[in-house]
């Protein structure tokens, strides 16, 4: 009988390669939500107001989701080496300008390059992944990009509240410098997976670009803003999604005739690859969405400081961390499939236990429903990137890696707009039943209300005026705590449908080694 094949050991200089790489998608992803726990510090730093202040969130995601389905093509025209170092370059740089801006004119502009720029970072690493490591290495390589990928932007309120108390705002950019040099000298001088062919470079589809750029940034903006603004009544929203919808087809059709498109959709006739990045939408939603709410919860029911927030949102981050290398092991044993069922399973169960949720709950109530999140994450994460990307040819990996990113990032944005959407019309109901329930002759809002004014008699011939501001800040509460509970409901639904779409999905057949990192 003979002996068991050895795995080929790691080729060492691409394993340095890739550990630069690692990190330069970590602080591209991080610097998504870094700055979502100090805006209010932000806002006074640079005198924006309260709606442009969430520009500098708004404008890098726009810039950081044009490029992402863009990097395939820049790979192939520049190569892994030079792509990968000159965005790690211009990240560091956007970042160092980001920290002087005094205006918020200046931070929008810095924040979109530094997320166009750092965008190309993002998809790079899982095509490379899937490139220069065998199938039999994915066991190790691919919980590490899942962890990162997930703990990223779950962290990044936490590192951004801890920069923003015990330094500045400044530090939310800066402290990218020093590890912005490292990779960018690290993508340099050891990524020599592929080469660069300028000659592809000549056929650049501008006109193609422009219209991604429209499309994918008038998507965004609309998903972003439409809540707040009523979306179709409102003249600017109504304007946009004309134009998206526009651009959009335009755009579908000139990809899917030119002989050389600037975004190859042919990595869809893979099953596994269509299914696999309907399943990433829906895990993006979950990961951007749950990373949103909670905080939501936390600032306006519980009036958590930003490090509050982050230290609570940290369990998360820690269940990620302790379940890596279980979900790395079993995804090389278990059926894919059964995976995924199981973590949007315990999406679902942690959702609805989350929507029990009252005006009392605090970290130990939290903490049961953030372990699933994070557990759920990991094993979503690895399991779908091997289904969506591990039956892809080499050459179709540099284009499908950016439209699979894509989808994780769109489902965030349009989980965010339902989730705001869902917020403000539960909100109206509740406050409509709840002023119903307080009104004059209801005999336990008299008595909540005469309650309050003895505990506020110290204010003497005020204590009646200020009783009954408080009763309307209990009752806009409770509208909103009623509100956040039905979007943990319809949360749950959506993870147990999404369960019902496995059978779409193929097992993976073992493959052989990728080889040659696409030489």
């Amino acid at each position: 009988m003979a002996a068991p094949a050895t795995p080929a050991p790691m080729n060492k200089r691409h394993l340095v390669a890739f550990i630069f790489m690692i990190f330069g998608m970590f602080m591209a992803i991080l610097d998504i939500q870094i700055v979502s726990s100090s805006l209010a510090e932000i806002q006074a730093g640079i005198s924006a107001s309260a709606d442009e202040v969430s520009w500098v969130q708004t404008s890098y995601l726009i810039a950081e989701v044009v490029m992402i389905p863009l990097s395939g093509t820049l790979t192939r025209i520049f190569s892994t080496r030079y792509l990968f170092a000159a965005s790690a370059a211009g990240f560091t740089l956007m970042s160092i300008m980001c920290a002087s801006s005094s205006t918020i004119g200046e931070m929008m502009v810095w924040r979109a390059l530094q997320g166009f720029v750092g965008g190309a970072m993002i998809p790079t690493v899982f095509a490379t992944s899937f490139t220069i490591f065998p199938p039999e290495k994915r066991a190790i390589i691919s919980p590490v990009i899942g962890l990162i990928a997930t703990l990223a932007p779950t962290i990044g309120p936490t590192v951004g509240g801890y920069l923003t108390e015990l330094f500045s705002w400044h530090w939310l950019f800066l402290v990218n410098v020093i590890p912005g040099i490292a990779v960018t000298l690290g993508a340099w001088f050891f990524i020599d997976f592929d080469k660069p062919d300028l000659k592809l470079a000549k056929t650049f589809d501008w006109a193609g670009l422009a219209l991604l750029a429209v499309f994918l940034g008038t998507l965004e903006y609309v998903l972003e803003e439409g809540s707040k603004d009523d979306w179709l009544r409102s003249p600017l929203i109504f304007k946009l999604t004309a134009i998206c919808i526009t651009s959009g087809s335009v755009f579908f059709w000139r990809m899917l005739t030119m002989k050389n498109p600037l975004v190859d959709f042919t990595a869809f006739k893979n099953r596994n690859f269509t299914s696999g990045c309907i399943f990433s939408f829906t895990m993006g939603i979950g990961l951007y969405g749950l990373t949103y709410l909670y905080p939501v919860y936390l600032a306006r029911i519980q009036h958590y400081s930003s490090m509050m927030i982050g230290e609570t949102m940290f369990v998360s981050g820690v269940a990620m961390f302790v379940t890596a290398p279980l979900a790395g092991r079993l995804s090389a044993k278990v059926d894919p499939r059964i995976m995924i069922g199981g973590g949007f399973v315990g999406f679902a169960i942690g959702t609805y236990l989350a929507s029990s949720i009252t005006s009392q709950w605090t970290f130990n109530e939290l903490l049961l429903p953030q372990i699933l999140r994070g557990v759920s994450l990991m094993f979503c994460m690895v399991t779908v990137t091997n289904v969506a990307l591990g039956t892809l040819k080499p050459m179709e990996l540099r284009g499908a890696s950016g439209l699979f990113n894509l989808t994780r990032n769109l489902g965030g944005a349009v989980g965010l707009a339902i989730i705001n959407t869902v917020m403000n019309q539960r909100m109206d109901l509740h406050l409509a039943r709840l002023h119903e329930s307080v009104s004059w002759g209801s005999n336990q809002a008299e008595q909540t209300l005469s309650n309050i004014t003895q505990g506020l008699s110290t204010l003497g011939s005020d204590a009646g005026t200020a009783a009954l501001k408080r009763l309307a800040g209990l009752v806009h509460q409770q509208a909103m705590t009623l509100a956040i509970a039905d979007i943990f409901y319809l949360l749950t639904f959506l993870f147990l449908a999404i369960v019902m779409m496995l059978p779409i999905m193929q097992k993976p057949a073992p493959q052989k080694a990728a080889g040659g990192g696409g030489h």
